[in-house]
């Protein structure tokens, strides 16, 4: 194993240490990029109501001082115990925004309990989680009001109801108001807020699962679990004050929250807030982006967009494959020229772009050292909302692209009841690993075994190095009639190796005689079906005859009772999570 030193960072013992030593260390430098000017104090007559600027042109970015963040944040916690809401659960319903930032730091430095909530959820399933979390406030933002307005009468503990825009109803707040209030309350010395105590054991964020299968769960977390989280993240990937991340994903889901809010806050970097996903390429150029998270789906859109600009005509295919074949020579020899030989592809993601993360799911290896080869370094990491949320990562220095990574600093991994070929369930202990299931004891301990360790549902192994490589979930191994073990993932990635296939689900059955039928559900790439075929229908005879030769392909490389034996092909793509994983349906 490489006995490569860790990176150093500095000690936090909870949030608001973290926030106050930034303030503190980083004071004039911008921790937030954003484009509403009510977050610099400016007025806000051009504010759409969304708060985005993507209603209104091209606005420019505009830079929020870690000073006025941290003050922001005390003064919105001020109001919050000014209307005796200590101990109170804050729950958010909102886009990626300003207010979504200081709302979560006010809520558990020192008020609550924060329950931030996915916004692409249908009505009646945000009145079920508010209610489940028996949420005292809702700060939601404009972009929400007709879900908010029609749940009203369903979500009794819900007392306060506070808008990040203009309310639209008496007896609503304004975020921006509270806050000013909060001001003029800590000028005039409260200090209620800033001086009440915080325990690190205590818990202090509610996270709702994307449970696809039965209810979610709700993973409690406290400001330990986090803290120790980013202090393990930072010794594995350097991450610098020059470094601005652009803020793609969900800020609801830990992912986003741990490594792309807190993480670049904590270590005095920058966060600019994208203003949707189809202003990603814009927003790099304009932000000047270093890193950004991304799930896998987003890295193999933008390798495969490259690769088609970069291949469109044999010209331009002639010296792209050079170009590749040159810098592969001269990095072998320590000479690094990705940059200015792959200028234009640097130039489309604003210049600076130096680090792509992956992680919520698994990822191509080809895609990651395709990736590199253009001079723009990706690494993966492993995690889940239970252990706020990594486990496992690759360094920027010690790196495998087909692992989920080494195990953080300070955590432990173990395969359990390994099969013949060493894979067996992935757990996982540390101090980063959840206090439990809110209100549900039985999960709680059907997850945390008697030796604290969190068994994650993932199947896989670790390799003579310690790196862990994931194969698939326990839920959805398919096993044969001879016993073996068939992992759905494994066939799935064979076929989206075939640019026909957009998405596909492969899944067993029985057939009539007991034995199991390995099967696949394809929604074919529809593009790229007008390109070969023409204008014909998905389920079409030539789409469908193509994909039986690339199944046949498929199965001709693989032994065979992990043979696909019968498919479909779907005209529309698979519902997913908000964090664009498919969902998958199981047999109880």
């Amino acid at each position: 194993m490489k006995n490569i030193p860790l990176y150093e960072v500095r000690p936090i013992k909870d949030l608001r240490d973290m926030i106050r030593q930034s303030a503190g260390l980083y004071g004039d430098k911008p921790v937030f990029l954003v484009k509403d000017p009510r977050a610099i104090g400016q007025p806000a007559a051009a504010v759409p109501q969304t708060g985005r600027s993507s209603d209104t042109g091209s606005a420019p970015y505009l830079p929020v001082t870690y000073q006025k963040f941290a003050r922001d944040v005390d003064a919105l916690g001020t109001w919050f115990f000014a209307q005796s809401l200590q101990n109170s659960r804050i729950a958010i319903l909102a886009e990626t925004r300003y207010e979504w930032y200081v709302t979560y730091l006010a809520t558990v430095n020192g008020t609550g309990i924060v329950v931030p909530l996915d916004k692409e959820l249908p009505q009646a399933e945000i009145a079920n989680l508010l209610n489940r979390s028996r949420a005292d406030v809702l700060v939601y933002a404009s972009s929400k009001q007709k879900e908010v307005d029609a749940i009203r009468d369903s979500i009794g503990t819900v007392k306060t109801f506070i808008t990040m825009d203009q309310p639209t109803l008496t007896g609503e707040l304004s975020f921006w108001d509270c806050l000013q209030q909060g001001e003029s309350m800590l000028v005039q010395g409260a200090t209620d807020f800033t001086s009440a105590p915080i325990d690190p054991e205590a818990l202090s964020i509610l996270l709702f699962t994307s449970g696809t299968t039965a209810m979610s769960k709700a993973v409690m977390l406290n400001h330990r679990n986090i803290c120790i989280n980013l202090q393990a993240m930072c010794q594995m990937l350097y991450i610098g004050t020059d470094d601005i991340f652009l803020s793609v994903l969900p800020l609801h889901h830990t992912y986003e929250c741990t490594c792309g809010f807190l993480c670049p806050v904590y270590r005095g970097a920058t966060v600019a807030v994208c203003e949707g996903l189809r202003h990603i390429t814009k927003n790099m150029q304009e932000s000047k982006v270093t890193v950004m998270l991304a799930v896998p789906l987003m890295l193999e859109l933008f390798y495969k967009r490259i690769l088609k600009s970069a291949t469109s005509n044999p010209e331009l295919a002639k010296k792209f494959r050079l170009g590749l074949k040159i810098s592969g020579l001269l990095r072998k020899v320590g000479i690094d020229k990705r940059k200015k030989l792959f200028a234009k592809v640097h130039d489309n993601f604003g210049g600076h772009l130096r680090l792509l993360i992956a992680g919520g799911a698994a990822i191509d290896p080809a895609i990651i050292a395709g990736l590199r080869d253009l001079g723009l370094e990706s690494v993966q990491g492993y995690g889940l909302t239970e252990c706020a949320p990594i486990l496992a990562l690759n360094r920027d220095v010690d790196y495998k692209d087909n692992a989920a990574g080494l195990p953080l600093p300070g955590v432990e991994i173990k395969i359990i009841d390994p099969d013949e070929n060493g894979i067996g369930e992935i757990v996982g202990r540390g101090p980063n690993v959840m206090m439990g299931y809110y209100e549900n004891e039985d999960a709680t301990k059907e997850a945390i075994d008697s030796e604290g360790y969190f068994h994650t549902g993932d199947l896989g192994y670790q390799d003579k190095d310690g790196f862990v490589i994931i194969t698939g979930r326990k839920k959805n191994v398919i096993i044969a009639k001879n016993g073996k073990n068939i992992f759905p993932e494994e066939i799935e990635f064979k076929l989206l190796q075939n640019d026909l296939i957009a998405e596909c689900l492969v899944s067993g059955r029985e057939d009539d005689d007991g034995e199991t039928i390995v099967r696949a559900d394809i929604f074919p790439n529809e593009e790229k079906v007008r390109e070969v075929f023409g204008d014909v229908p998905l389920d079409s005879k030539d789409v469908r005859d193509a994909i039986d030769q690339i199944i046949r392909s498929v199965n001709h490389g693989m032994v065979t009772y992990k043979y696909i034996r019968e498919f479909d092909l779907r005209p529309t793509e698979f519902e997913k999570t908000s964090s664009k994983k498919i969902k998958r349906t199981y047999k109880k």
